[in-house]
């Protein structure tokens, strides 16, 4: 293995690297740093999440760049405020002995004058989000004329948060001449397209298999029925008590939810997501660095540029969308040498979900068992005692006070005094799980509520539109039909069912009336020549697929109607005698499911 300095970097930046504990580059440092030093030729690097991508970009631009000039020279483009301050924070430690150099980040969610007083001052290197940066040149208080290094990291994840004409209006700024440098973690499409789009004949470097999992990472699942999610990651908490991870959601809402019953239940957690400000943002990382919290609820956005390498597990509460997202989550634990696990928490009809993960990744996810409450109260009770153990006493300050403690538990026993210790410090958890049932049964898959109607998503309104199939409508002309009412820039999408004449999509129950307001503004909205109709539903139809989508915001065709639609004949829950002609009619009728995701 070579030494950071045997790959060409000047003193002052291997002191740096020194005096961070850095001793050995890793495989993708190893490999791109000599290339971008030595060659002007563009660049594509693939390496796993947690490998030291930032420093195989960073450190050779520092190496190359000219400290004399006050000009941007380089601009490094990241999906996230918070990875973008990672990044400019790792090249401020990088470059310390490098006199007269300086970084700025720009991001949205801070003040944009503050920035703007820093870039006046000369930077050389730029780390922003594609918007800030976008803002930025339009306000032309940053230029890029001058620039002779652009970096895309986290490219794939840019082009997923819809970030495409951000990237092609600071493509249009930048010299012909510079060297573009793409860093991804994974490997889909959309990479290939910003190699063709915007890269001359690149380089390639791989560390690592591309997209797979990190050998340090075993990954495990649970199968429960939705209903006992929380429970069982409940009891996932419980069974490792000195877990310090991070559970992934899909949305915002469900983020600060489950973090929201965490902190009730007693845990150090706390939530991350888009609709925090920076500086709350700033402070719940802080806290979660220093382990302050134990356990962060993040979407996945969010958490880009989270910088932890101790962390032992992420939970997957939900599975992401898209399959490479779970290699960018899996990848937060397992770093810098040490095991971690990955957990996805699946129902039964999401299981056939793993596959494809499992093909990406390389690796098999072992099914486990929920813990039950024996495993937990056990595992929580030799804690305690440990902890007990292991407590320091101080006599000096105790010591005044022992003769009247002493005093009054003179009547106890050595076992009672023991006894009543630690049922005073665990009669909440006995409390708990004294009932507690099997998780893992999932007899009860199809749970009633109280009026034998089967639970659905509460959070969610169904509606009826009457269009389908035979009007040319898939799942990705309904979301563009819904994304085009301007009823919210980030309103949650359910499922969606797209039948031949007619369809069923669910959308955030908060947007009910905005909805209906939105589809009966006009008259005359058609689609295909068809007038359109929306109402609301009683019931969600058993049985129907679809994963989660988010809506991007937009324009639509929309049309009357705003009241509510009852399915009974289309209700197989009930028996309803017109349920078997639905079905056989309409039962092999199921969505091919459209996927779009909001910039968090």
């Amino acid at each position: 293995m070579s030494t950071f300095k045997e790959l060409g970097l000047k003193p002052e930046i291997v002191k740096a690297l020194t005096d961070l504990g850095y001793e050995n580059p890793t495989e993708i440092q190893e490999k791109a740093i000599p290339q971008v030093i030595a060659s002007d030729q563009d660049l594509k690097a693939f390496a796993q999440t947690g490998t030291g991508k930032t420093a195989a970009f960073s450190l050779p631009i520092l190496q190359k760049i000219d400290i004399d000039n006050s000009e941007v020279q380089a601009i490094i483009l990241s999906p996230t405020r918070e990875l973008a301050i990672q990044i400019a924070r790792n090249i401020e430690e990088f470059s310390t002995h490098l006199k007269g150099f300086k970084v700025a980040a720009v991001y949205g969610g801070s003040d944009i004058n503050g920035q703007i007083r820093k870039l006046n001052k000369g930077v050389q290197i730029v780390v922003g989000t594609p918007g800030r940066t976008v803002d930025l040149i339009k306000r032309k208080k940053l230029r890029l004329d001058t620039v002779e290094w652009l970096v895309l990291d986290e490219a794939d994840e840019m082009l997923n948060m819809g970030f495409k004409d951000e990237l092609d209006q600071v493509l249009e700024v930048t010299p012909e001449t510079k060297q573009t440098l793409l860093f991804s973690a994974t490997f889909p499409k959309e990479v290939d397209r910003i190699a063709r789009n915007y890269m001359h004949d690149p380089a390639q470097i791989d560390a690592g298999k591309r997209n797979s999992g990190s050998d340090n990472v075993s990954h495990e699942y649970y199968v429960v029925t939705d209903r006992n999610r929380y429970p069982a990651l409940k009891r996932i908490a419980d069974i490792n008590p000195d877990i310090y991870g991070i559970i992934f959601c899909r949305t915002r809402r469900e983020t600060q939810e489950v973090a929201d019953k965490l902190i009730q239940d007693g845990y150090s957690a706390d939530s991350l997501h888009g609709e925090l400000s920076q500086a709350q943002r700033d402070i719940v990382m802080k806290k979660f660095r220093k382990k302050s919290l134990q356990i962060l609820v993040a979407t996945d956005v969010a958490a880009r540029g989270l910088d932890v390498d101790s962390l032992t597990h992420v939970i997957n509460y939900k599975l992401p969308d898209q399959i490479e997202s779970y290699t960018h989550r899996s990848g937060r634990t397992g770093r810098a040498g040490s095991k971690g696990i990955s957990i996805a928490i699946v129902s039964p009809g999401e299981r056939r979900k793993l596959s494809p993960i499992e093909r990406i990744i390389g690796k098999k996810f072992v099914q486990m068992q929920v813990p039950d409450s024996k495993e937990i109260l056990k595992k929580q009770l030799l804690k305690l005692i440990d902890k007990v153990k292991d407590t320091e006493v101080n006599e000096s300050q105790i010591g005044e006070y022992l003769p009247e403690i002493q005093d009054k538990l003179a009547d106890l026993d050595r076992d009672e005094l023991i006894k009543k210790f630690v049922s005073l410090e665990f009669n909440t958890f006995l409390s708990y799980y004294e009932n507690a049932g099997d998780l893992n049964d999932l007899s009860r898959s199809r749970e009633k509520d109280s009026r034998g109607k089967r639970r659905d998503d509460e959070n969610m309104t169904r509606f009826f539109i009457n269009i389908g199939r035979k009007d040319k409508l898939n799942p990705a002309r309904l979301i563009g039909l819904i994304n085009e009412q301007n009823i919210s820039k980030n309103i949650e999408i359910g499922q969606i069912e797209i039948l031949d004449t007619f369809s069923f999509f669910e959308l955030d129950k908060n947007f009910t009336q905005e909805t209906l307001a939105a589809f009966t503004r006009s008259n005359d909205i058609e689609f295909e020549g068809r007038g359109v109709n929306v109402e609301v539903t009683e019931k969600k139809r058993a049985g129907s697929r679809g994963g989660r989508r988010r809506s991007g915001g937009g324009k639509s065709h929309r049309g009357g109607g705003g009241g509510k639609r009852r399915e009974k004949t289309f209700d197989r829950d009930r028996g309803n005698k017109d349920s078997g002609g639905f079905q056989k009619k309409f039962g092999r009728d199921r969505n091919n499911k459209g996927r779009r995701r909001s910039k968090d």
